[in-house]
This record gives structure tokens, C-alpha cells and sequence, in this order.
């Protein structure tokens, strides 16, 4: 397990876990959430590709509709 911080709380994750799996753990569309990774908002086509290491930060941002 890595330690990381995930919208400004400690969690902890499975060693090598891709953006796009941890995503696949959050029960909500992928199209419907924005991810930054250590501060850069990654395109979607690149979740499969970022590997979260120990000590990284991720903000999860959910699209939310209204009027």
C-alpha cells in the first residue's frame, strides 16, 4: 500500500495503481469527473497511462448540473 492524499485526505492505495483504476473504484461515469494529478489536470486518454506513486496528490473534481 502507498500513502497518498486524495482531495486533501490521507488515503491509502494499492501500490501501482493507474489514475484510470483508482477512477474505476469511484462508482461515478468517467466522463462526469476531472482528475489532477501532483496539480495538472490529465486528459482522460492519459489515466491509463499515470501510475499514482507514494506521496502524490490527486484532486477529483465531479461536474455537478443545476439551474
Amino acid at each position: 500500500m502507498i500513502k497518498v492524499t486524495i482531495n486533501g485526505k490521507d488515503h491509502e492505495i494499492p501500490e501501482q495503481t493507474l489514475v484510470s483504476e483508482y477512477v474505476a473504484t469511484l462508482g461515478v461515469e468517467p466522463k462526469m469527473i476531472a482528475i489532477a494529478h501532483n496539480g495538472e489536470v490529465l486528459r482522460r486518454d492519459e489515466w491509463a497511462d499515470v501510475i499514482v506513486s507514494d506521496g502524490d496528490f490527486l484532486e477529483v473534481v465531479r461536474a455537478v448540473g443545476g439551474g
